[in-house]
């Protein structure tokens, strides 16, 4: 394994969640996101955006509406000099019970294995304890919270034994402190 990344969750993480974003003019980046992507890429990191997209299971988002929503994430982060490399994402609904919805691993690690990624020295950063849980249920270095969607929250409920790596007020600050920049 060679390469280190940065697994990211999608909403609530790096744009503004309001609740299965379906179209792409919904796409809005939270502040902080662009110039923290760089740091990550500017030191090498690979970056990996997983997330759960039930809204696809559950009839509300259209399969073919996210390489669109997608497309409109990389044109927004275009202007930093960044982008997202990979996305791996879980289209079930909870009830499915299925093997790739955080909190557990499924998506960390395949992209881990088609990536040729270190878990060792990658890291997971979320708004939520199934992204704290699902870094490390994957060997990753390292779950970091950010802030930023419900994030806030995640941090006033606690999050038991699974305890953040770092809690950062945004992309930035959890960059930052990454990098060591």
């Amino acid at each position: 394994m060679t390469k280190k990344a940065v697994f990211l969750d999608r909403d609530g993480t790096l744009n503004d969640d309001p609740g299965y974003l379906s179209r792409p003019e919904q796409m809005v980046l939270l502040p902080g996101v662009g110039e923290g992507l760089r740091l990550l890429k500017d030191a090498g990191y690979f970056l990996v955006v997983v997330s759960n997209q039930s809204g696809v299971g559950r009839g509300l988002i259209p399969e073919g509406a996210l390489p669109k929503i997608h497309q409109r994430l990389q044109d927004l982060l275009a202007p930093f000099g960044t982008r997202i490399d990979h996305f791996e994402l879980c289209f079930h609904r909870p009830e499915q019970e299925c093997d790739c919805r955080k909190p557990k691993p499924k998506l960390i690690l395949d992209a881990a294995r088609h990536f040729d990624i270190a878990l060792s020295q990658s890291y997971m950063v979320g708004d939520k304890i199934s992204d704290i849980e699902a870094g490390k249920n994957a060997g990753c270095k390292g779950s970091l919270l950010v802030r930023t969607g419900e994030g806030r929250n995640t941090e006033k409920k606690g999050t038991g034994t699974l305890v953040p790596l770092y809690v950062g007020e945004s992309l930035t600050a959890v960059a930052r402190w990454i990098t060591g920049a």
